[in-house]
């Protein structure tokens, strides 16, 4: 694939046209010539390529990301005892049970350490887990700013996570988001209707205890 970029001379009136073959970063040189233009001319061409480098650049830091998250999860540790995910936590023996969060909640936030069984993971990337609570509900647990990711294999093990916990207005668009990366069948997704609050815990670290 072979595109054209117009560079405008900074001192005189003319436009120097640059032939680009892409398929490898940063592209292959192939020619250039150059064309004078009316002087008016150059600042439509300079807003052009302006818009053109903007394009150029969110495009390569996007796939960049990608790239990078999915080195990321190449590289994810299999559960074990003592594999810790993200920040390091440092005591365990102060966490409470999932159960225990709302009355331990201070101006709609706790702060702290939780822990219970872990019985679903983020299929799409592991960059949440959800823990069982006593009365069949869940406890939706995610790494704090995507810093980690956790594995399938977490699915049955005790863990404990450390981190803050609020009461979240999740959007239709979002639970549907979650049930794909949960794996639900298409017509499981769209039985979901509306927004819906969640107890969340954003973690910085979660520490596998058995």
């Amino acid at each position: 694939m072979q595109t054209t970029l117009l560079f405008v001379s900074s001192t005189t009136c003319n436009v120097y046209i640059v032939h680009i073959l892409l398929g490898s970063w940063p592209g292959k040189y192939v020619k250039s010539s150059k064309k004078a233009v009316q002087c008016r001319e150059v600042s439509y061409i300079r807003s052009l390529n302006k818009n053109y480098m903007k394009k150029l650049l969110f495009s390569s830091l996007f796939f960049m990301a990608l790239a990078a998250g999915a080195q990321e999860a190449s590289e994810i540790k299999p559960a074990a005892k003592g594999v810790v995910y993200g920040a390091e936590i440092t005591s365990t023996g102060d966490a409470i049970t999932p159960d225990a969060i709302q009355a331990k909640m201070a101006n709609g936030v706790f702060e702290g350490k939780v822990t219970g069984k872990v019985i679903e993971v983020c299929k799409s990337m592991g960059c949440w887990i959800k823990i069982q609570k006593a009365d069949g509900t869940t406890l939706t647990v995610k790494s704090k700013d995507h810093a980690f990711f956790m594995p399938q294999d977490l699915t049955g093990k005790t863990v404990v996570v450390e981190g803050t916990a609020s009461v979240k207005e999740v959007s239709e668009d979002k639970r549907k988001h979650m049930a794909e990366d949960a794996g639900k069948s298409k017509a499981e997704i769209k039985k979901i209707k509306g927004s819906e609050k969640e107890l969340q815990f954003i973690a910085a670290g979660v520490q596998v205890l058995d």
